[in-house]
């Protein structure tokens, strides 16, 4: 019995043991090499693993325990080497176009110039063609016939037509976001009286993150169904607008040279500031309580607007009080006006 035992372990045993040894030996170096070249620190683990499952499958084919069926759906056995399979195909694919996205098209995307939206576009194509390769590749491994898809597709079709109009409408909708780009990744857009960053267009929904760093996930029906507002459209140049009221005491055309002034400033200190369209005053008209102006500003990037407005309001009071320019606020004048005493007494004298 003990001959046995100690042939059995000899046989089947000894070698996984020494492969798993030296597995777990060499990853450490292969985790510090793919870190020298950028890549995950868990793409070492996987790759170990893969090498292991390959060796398991190789070295146990002949055995028929690998291939017994512990579970029978309908005329598919499944067995431990049609899971190690699927396995293997599936999360490859996964790491495969991980790899590719981030390791070997960014080279591509920066030879031909592209955007950020155009490269967001590519690595998800990319992604989702490796990932429906490789679940049909785990079916046909399976052995479902791919004849049974189209059945499959049929039922489904009926069942997005009643159930799933909404995610239809808006995977349709992400497609068309993708291909006609009225958004793209990084642009400012304002959604609902909400400033923010487009950061991903996924299938079903796109992510904005706020100026307040709050992540908003609006489905991607509405940009194609509401109004929104692109600042990043076309030309990320932007006029920025600054009112501001002065008393009626001062001159407009001090005033004026103030503000031009204020633009002239913030422009040497800030290179989003444009000084080309010229920064213009816009004389409003006349108030209840004070001369009304504005100063048009252009600005370069959308993100610097909320900076650059409050950085020329900080000015635009420095300046004035340098100045004796004042900003009034708003009041009323109460007259009082003398009535006959004779009337007064009378009409009290009724009650």
């Amino acid at each position: 019995m003990l001959d046995f035992i100690y042939t059995y372990l000899m046989d089947h045993l000894l070698v996984p043991a020494t492969v798993i040894l030296a597995l777990v030996l060499i990853r450490p170096i292969i985790n510090r090499l793919l870190r020298k070249k950028d890549l995950s620190s868990h793409l070492g683990n996987w790759i170990v693993l893969y090498a292991f499952l390959i060796f398991f499958l190789s070295y146990y084919q002949s055995s028929s325990w690998l291939f017994y069926s512990f579970i029978t759906l309908g005329s598919i056995g499944i067995n431990l080497n049609l899971l190690i399979v699927s396995f293997l195909i599936i999360t490859m694919a996964f790491h495969i176009s991980k790899v590719f996205t981030k390791q070997f098209l960014p080279s591509v995307y920066k030879r031909y110039q592209l955007d950020k939206g155009i490269q967001f576009t590519f690595n998800r194509l990319f992604h989702y063609v490796i990932m429906i390769v490789a679940i049909l590749m785990t079916a046909s491994a399976v052995g479902i016939q791919l004849s049974a898809l189209t059945v499959f597709a049929g039922v489904l079709g009926v069942g997005v037509g009643f159930g799933l109009q909404n995610i239809t409408s808006n995977f349709i909708s992400g497609i068309i976001l993708l291909f006609e780009r009225p958004i793209k990744i990084g642009d400012r857009v304002i959604v609902e009286d909400i400033v923010g960053d487009v950061e991903q267009i996924n299938m079903r929904a796109t992510i904005i993150r706020s100026v307040n760093n709050e992540h908003i996930i609006v489905p991607n029906s509405y940009f194609l169904e509401e109004h929104v507002i692109n600042r990043s459209f076309g030309s990320p140049f932007m006029r920025l607008v600054a009112p501001v009221g002065v008393s009626y005491d001062s001159d407009p055309d001090q005033v004026r040279d103030l503000l031009l002034e204020v633009a002239h400033e913030e422009a040497r200190d800030n290179p989003s500031v444009l000084l080309e369209p010229k920064p213009y005053v816009h004389f409003v008209g006349f108030g209840d309580s004070s001369l009304d102006f504005e100063i048009f500003v252009w600005v370069s990037d959308p993100r610097d607007l909320i900076k650059v407005k409050t950085n020329i309001n900080f000015r635009i009071f420095r300046s004035f009080k340098k100045n004796g320019i004042e900003i009034p606020f708003p009041q009323q004048d109460l007259h009082l006006r003398s009535v006959d005493r004779n009337l007064l007494e009378k009409q009290f004298s009724e009650k």
